[in-house]
């Protein structure tokens, strides 16, 4: 008994970290891998010894919770100043989401990686990019990203954080990660692609932290969210998910192509 409640509050802490469960991962990664350039995903192929982004896309999520990656697990998040301000918000020296996806992308294009930290280093950006658009990784440090707001969804109780990172992707649609991908990424030009694509990963954190403002005034503790909820924010998951995936096509393309 001792051994499986231990198990069963490994699965709870781990899951507290992760941002858009699963499915939102899968999503982004599939949106990426359409948009890369012949060149890039050959050599994306290659860095990742045949595996396609989506199989690796939430590789990170386990790995931070091992020894050896246990130092990425502030990597995943940018937990922010209760006055919703990036300029005066004390950075972890452990790092964080921005920290991250800047850094691997500069050592990704230095092109001075040995095979296996090349390998390590995409299988990190290919998370992270997500997980820099999930809104509520942008949250406040003093609630742990909504981990401490309370909320029901539907008559369970559970928290914002959990919310917005698997509920309301279930919620918003009950697809496959192929069609996720295939229905929000139908028909997009290439105009459309650059401009979305465009900006830096400051500029796409500040964005997301807009995002996570407006969520906090709209969901306060003890909020029910229902059938309202879902369709007021669908079109926010599927543009996040589109957003995360272009933009790491973007980096990608950049990087390899």
């Amino acid at each position: 008994m001792k051994k499986l409640i231990t198990i069963v509050l490994g699965l709870v802490i781990s899951s507290a970290a992760f941002g858009w469960g699963q499915k939102g991962h899968d999503v982004a990664a599939a949106i990426a891998e359409r948009h890369l350039t012949r060149k890039a995903a050959r050599e994306v192929r290659r860095v990742l010894n045949g595996l396609s982004p989506v199989y690796v896309a939430n590789w990170m999520d386990n790995a931070s919770h091992t020894p050896l990656y246990a130092h990425t697990k502030t990597w995943h998040y940018f937990n922010i100043a209760p006055d919703g301000e990036i300029e005066t918000t004390e950075r972890l020296p452990e790092g964080d989401v921005l920290r991250a996806v800047t850094d691997l992308t500069a050592q990704l294009k230095s092109g001075s990686l040995e095979a296996g930290e090349e390998e390590t280093a995409l299988r990190m950006l290919i998370h992270l990019v997500g997980d820099m658009h999930c809104p509520m990784h942008l949250g406040h440090a003093e609630d742990l990203g909504g981990n401490r707001i309370k909320v029901r969804f539907f008559g369970r109780e559970t928290n914002l954080h959990t919310v917005w990172d698997t509920d309301l992707v279930e919620a918003a649609h009950r697809w496959s990660y192929s069609e996720w991908a295939e229905q929000i990424d139908n028909g997009l030009k290439k105009n459309d692609f650059r401009q979305i694509a465009s900006g830096t990963p400051e500029e796409w954190v500040r964005e997301t932290l807009g995002l996570c403002t407006r969520i906090y005034a709209d969901t306060p503790e003890g909020t029910e969210i229902s059938y309202d909820y879902v369709a007021r924010y669908a079109p926010i998951i599927e543009s996040q998910l589109l957003r995360a995936g272009l933009r790491l096509a973007h980096l990608l393309n950049e990087i390899y192509g």
